[in-house]
């Protein structure tokens, strides 16, 4: 029987964080973007997308799936490892949900594999993939709590806004 971490919600810019490993939200090229995924590369550094291309040259050729999760250098960022996970778009026509949970799981496996005690979570997919929060909160909070691995014992939500921290803040304590 494992035990849960410890969410803490946070509001601010992920790229401040001080952590083991800072998730990404990535888009499956590991290239870099927009949103949390250009701020990341942005703020880290040359140092990540120099590891993203040699994923690219090895075992992701044709990019990382959705909901897998792979780890490089933190580069210039407060944290020894970057988890990229790509997140689902949002479908009104499609159940993306266990896509979307896989990428919490996928990245608390690799968390867990690397030896990082905190990690710390962006919204994933809420931004410009469409995730409806009050949806997005619960899937993260609900498998969070299920999927984290030792050594894992502190997990942190960084929400960019208030809107996303209410919505997190009810998903953990409502």
């Amino acid at each position: 029987m494992t035990t849960q971490p410890h969410i803490v919600l946070v509001r601010g810019d992920i790229t401040e964080q001080h952590a083991d490993a800072l998730v990404n939200a990535a888009n499956s090229s590991l290239l870099g973007g927009g949103g949390v995924d250009g701020a990341i590369h942005r703020r880290g550094g040359p140092e990540i997308l120099a590891a993203c291309r040699d994923l690219r040259a090895s075992h992701h050729g044709k990019g990382l799936a959705t909901g897998q999760a792979v780890a490089t250098t933190a580069g210039r960022l407060h944290a020894e490892h970057v988890i990229h996970t790509v997140g689902p778009v949002w479908s009104r026509e499609e159940d993306r949900s266990a896509l979307l949970a896989s990428c919490y799981r996928e990245s608390l496996r690799v968390a867990s594999e690397l030896g990082a005690r905190t990690v710390a979570f962006p919204a994933i997919s809420t931004g410009v993939y469409g995730w409806p929060l009050d949806d997005g909160a619960r899937i993260a909070v609900r498998t969070v709590r299920e999927a984290a691995l030792p050594p894992v014992a502190e997990v942190r939500l960084v929400l960019f806004d208030q809107e996303a921290y209410a919505r997190f803040d009810e998903a953990l304590n409502g």
